[in-house]
């Protein structure tokens, strides 16, 4: 039983960002949702969906339910903002950005989509943002 306090108590030790981690972290997935709402505000929506892991277990959530893939979360994407009229200008305004663990970052926050020829959107989002291969991904977007 100690001995498996005591490997419980250094897994998690190991686990666990450290401050410099965390900062580090935060601004890396920061620097991502700028760069998407750039791409996005430019009509760019392959290049927005970069900062979505390629892979069929992407999961995205939205008022349609529950959507896995890459792939389909691209064609949604497509079909609800035809255009640059109806993409309009994406900003966030970021609640809560945590690292959760080394590779893990979970964000908060509300978009505003403002567009001239249709009514403005906005609503509230939850991502889970993970560094695979170096890289910071949302591998789960839960947007409202």
């Amino acid at each position: 039983m100690k001995k498996f306090l005591l490997f419980s108590i250094i897994s998690l030790l190991f686990t666990m960002p450290t401050q410099a981690q965390s900062t580090k972290a935060i601004q890396e997935v920061k620097k991502l949702l700028n760069a998407q709402s750039q791409d996005w505000n430019t009509g760019n929506i392959e290049a927005f969906m970069e900062g979505y892991w390629k892979s069929e277990k992407l999961q995205f959530i939205g008022s349609r339910g529950v959507t896995y893939g890459w792939q389909q979360t691209l064609d949604n994407y497509k079909k609800s903002y035809p255009d640059v009229a109806a993409m309009g200008q994406l900003t966030f305004d970021l609640i809560d950005v945590t690292a959760q663990s080394r590779k893990v970052v979970s964000v908060t926050g509300k978009f505003m989509l403002a567009r001239k020829e249709l009514d403005d959107l906005e609503g509230h989002f939850l991502l889970i943002v993970k560094k695979i291969k170096g890289k910071w991904l949302i591998i789960a977007d839960h947007t409202s």
